[in-house]
């Protein structure tokens, strides 16, 4: 047999024996700890995450109340302040007024807010029963509609990424009612001009996951397909549709 090759293959083998013996040195010498010393190999101290706490109406403490006594939080679309009524709390779309703003710009957020649609009117139907929606950076639509037993299209009712993403199911309370949208959205990244990463939102609605980590397609346009666009953060918008759907107790946290 070639001498060489022989004390190749001898060199080869020569550390995988060294590496078996070091694992069998590791494994005796993890056999003498103690499960709770074991244990305590895979425990990581920091960092502490801070301590948050809660209001009497359950904001957090590290969240930002945006409806208030008063709407210095927000602005108009069309420039100038903010022109909805504020009752008690309450904000209501003031018809004709057009969209509000908020003031802050966010990128990641969790976002919680209450919404109620009124009693619907003689005829109203479809998109006309009641219709608003929260604009995400001002261009990616959660639909605010009432969807209780109410016949559209059904990438276009509450709880919609809107013309995009049918809910999982329609939770919807009766109107009248005071619903929930709690929401988590990731912004979308980009490189300069090119989108870098999508959009995605998980909408919780009265406790109910209707869209669950879904990717957000670009705008949510109400003609025409979507489509991503380079920007950065941007404020929450708020629609004025025409009718009198109001919002109350709306924080966010950026993430």
């Amino acid at each position: 047999m070639n001498r060489t090759f022989v004390a190749s293959t001898v060199a080869l083998l020569m550390p995988l024996s060294a590496c078996a013996t070091a694992d069998a040195q590791t494994e005796k010498s993890e056999s003498r700890l103690t499960r709770e010393q074991q244990a305590a190999k895979t425990e990581v101290w920091e960092p502490v995450p801070e301590v948050v706490s809660f209001d009497k109406a359950g904001v957090p403490s590290d969240a930002i109340s945006l409806i208030g006594d008063d709407l210095s939080n927000w602005t108009s679309v069309k420039e100038g302040d903010a022109k909805w009524t504020l009752e008690n709390g309450v904000l209501t779309v003031k018809p004709g007024t057009g969209d509000i703003k908020t003031k802050a710009e966010f990128c990641d957020v969790q976002l919680h807010v209450e919404w109620k649609a009124p009693q619907p009117e003689a005829g109203m139907e479809g998109q006309q029963r009641n219709n608003s929606g929260i604009f995400l950076q001002q261009r990616y639509e959660i639909q605010v509609l009432d969807s209780y037993q109410n016949k559209t299209y059904p990438n276009g009712q509450a709880a919609s990424v809107y013309k995009q993403t049918i809910p999982l199911v329609n939770a919807m309370k009766a109107p009248g009612e005071w619903q929930t949208y709690d929401i988590i959205y990731k912004a979308p990244t980009f490189n300069g001009e090119e989108l870098a990463t999508r959009g995605y939102v998980t909408v919780i609605h009265n406790g109910v996951v209707v869209q669950n980590h879904t990717e957000i397609q670009g705008t949510t346009e109400w003609i025409g397909a979507p489509k991503y666009k380079a920007h950065g953060c941007a404020p929450l918008q708020l629609q004025d549709h025409g009718n009198l759907v109001s919002f109350k107790n709306m924080w966010v946290r950026p993430l």
